[in-house]
């Protein structure tokens, strides 16, 4: 069992850092090998809408994202955690997610040579954001919710938490172990 875990915060040691770690140590806990994403890290352009990946599977863009699309294909689980940025999420994940349309056709099917591998894969989200209201992040928890039921990949579900300065979050025992519950769920079978 393999569980990724996709940080689309460019703050490391942030709020959705912490959490995110918490995630993938519950996974780890479940038995599952675990490996981390760092957007900011990572040189990812943003989707050009060419469509070239529609006929090949592949995209015509050659950075970072090609790597991180053949690991989510070889995982069975991954997590997201991002930060709530003006309402919703940030740029490094949304190009990220703007990317993901490599795995389809284009009539918004999986490819065939993916689909055996993207059938039944488990998605979840970590949000955080500086509003006292958690619920501030449920535009981005929208996002991948609905991404997850038009793939028909397993929603694992969202953990939403409010913190504002930098570490904040490990104050936050429920978010903490919610996370770690989150990590869990995504790699028991």
């Amino acid at each position: 069992m393999k569980v990724l875990g996709i940080l689309g915060s460019p703050r490391i040691g942030g709020n959705s850092d912490l959490l995110l770690d918490r995630a993938l140590a519950g996974a780890k806990e479940a038995g599952a090998n675990v490996e981390k994403f760092v957007l900011d890290r990572m040189r990812i352009a943003g989707c050009k809408d060419c469509q070239k990946c529609n006929e090949t599977g592949v995209c015509a863009i050659k950075d970072d994202m090609a790597d991180i699309a053949g690991r989510i294909l070889e995982a069975q689980a991954v997590i997201h955690a991002c930060p709530v940025y003006f309402w919703t999420m940030t740029a490094q994940m949304k190009a990220y997610l703007d990317r993901w349309c490599v795995f389809f056709d284009a009539d918004w099917r999986w490819h065939k040579s993916v689909y055996p591998k993207m059938r039944g894969k488990r998605i979840g989200l970590l949000t955080v954001c500086g509003d006292p209201n958690p619920h501030t992040g449920d535009p981005i928890v929208s996002v991948f919710k609905n991404t997850a039921e038009m793939t028909k990949l397993t929603w694992l579900g969202a953990v939403q938490a409010a913190a504002a300065a930098k570490g904040d979050i490990a104050g936050n025992k429920k978010a903490l172990q919610e996370a770690f519950e989150l990590g869990k769920k995504a790699a028991t079978p």
